[in-house]
């Protein structure tokens, strides 16, 4: 099979004659990221959908709307701390948010299995709606189908986001900059592994909830302090490492991280042990990551420890040059590791 170039270096062509989906192309890893540029980008192609943002970004009469929209494919379908209902609406919101801009409208899409327990949907669409009172951002328009039995898994939600955002914020991955620090707004990968317990019937010493939670808010806070930031992100599927290699190839630029700084409970640690997995790679929900100039480093920090769901927000590395795009991280041992790319598929269904 050939190989094709791409800013971070060759990566193998899809073989789109032979070749069948994989779990792995829904990663967020290389093997999503193969699936996206070579097939969806090169079929779609446009101005908007090569910056590779979560969000789109257009004009309109005042500032620029922004849109965006996510499948949630989850299993199970309830976990600690939410369902796939609230995580549908979190989700759609968080993509808007970071790019700055504050979410208007939700529009939403439901794929029923034949047989799924309507007081499960109840329960779905009851916690949907109260995430979206919540977060102050209706669900105004949507779509039900129906499958036969056997052909779906219960319920898949697809949610639309609607936002708006002023000229004078330019929050986007292409725009990170050696010298510039990176932070994250809390402990990582609590959703990631509160899923894989309900899953797989695992307990530990505390419950681990997932962190869902909508972001727009914080965003908004932090820009009001630093509305210079130049990139924010979401670590969803693929983790802090998947997301932080994204924006690396975005930029052309590497990273380093200091492992001390990472803000990883001791009761995910240790699941992730029992495990074998990398909590690095795990998803989040309610998590994001910022990267601004040195000037506005502490600053931002500060703003988002003052709120929920930054109090335990930390300065994790810092963005250097490197035309090969690596992130890099110096360990407590003094020595320096790479963080690849998520390759193959860690956990399937998390989102």
């Amino acid at each position: 099979m050939s190989s094709i170039k791409v800013k971070s270096g060759y990566v193998r062509a899809l073989d789109l004659k032979h070749g069948h989906v994989e779990m792995a192309h829904g990663s967020g890893g290389r093997a999503t990221t193969q699936l996206i540029d070579q097939l969806f980008v090169a079929a779609f192609d446009n101005a908007i959908l090569r910056l590779l943002n979560d969000q789109a970004c257009f004009p309109s009469s005042s500032g620029r709307m922004v849109m965006s929209t996510d499948s949630h494919v989850i299993t199970p379908l309830f976990f600690p701390g939410g369902n796939i209902g609230s995580l549908s609406v979190h989700g759609t919101i968080n993509d808007i948010a970071m790019s700055g801009a504050q979410p208007r409208y939700l529009a939403a899409s439901f794929i029923l299995e034949e047989g799924f327990p309507l007081i499960d949907l109840k329960r779905i669409v009851d916690t949907m709606a109260e995430a979206a009172r919540n977060a102050k951002v209706p669900i105004v328009t949507g779509d039900t189908k129906v499958v036969e039995r056997g052909s779906g898994d219960g319920v898949f939600i697809t949610t639309t986001g609607l936002g708006w955002i002023p000229d004078d914020i330019d929050i986007s991955a292409h725009r990170a900059c050696p010298g510039d620090k990176i932070l994250v707004s809390g402990f990582l990968g609590d959703h990631g592994v509160a899923v894989m317990a309900q899953r797989e019937n695992l307990s530990f010493d505390t419950t681990i909830e997932s962190d869902s939670a909508p972001l727009h808010e914080l965003v908004a806070q932090m820009i009001a302090v630093a509305p210079n930031i130049h990139v924010l992100r979401d670590p969803t599927r693929g983790g802090l490492a998947t997301a932080l290699n994204e924006i690396a190839r975005q930029s052309s630029v590497g990273m380093l991280l200091q492992e001390e700084n990472l803000p990883i409970r001791e009761s995910v640690n240790a699941a992730c042990e029992f495990l074998g997995l990398d909590p690095l790679y795990i998803a989040n929900e309610g998590k994001l990551i910022a990267i601004c100039s040195p000037a506005d480093a502490e600053v931002l920090l500060a703003a988002m420890r003052t709120h929920p769901l930054g109090k335990h927000a930390a300065i994790i590395g810092e963005v250097i040059e490197d035309t090969h795009c690596f992130i890099q991280m110096q360990t407590r041992f003094g020595g320096r590791r790479i963080v690849d790319w998520l390759n193959g598929e860690q956990l399937p269904r998390i989102c």
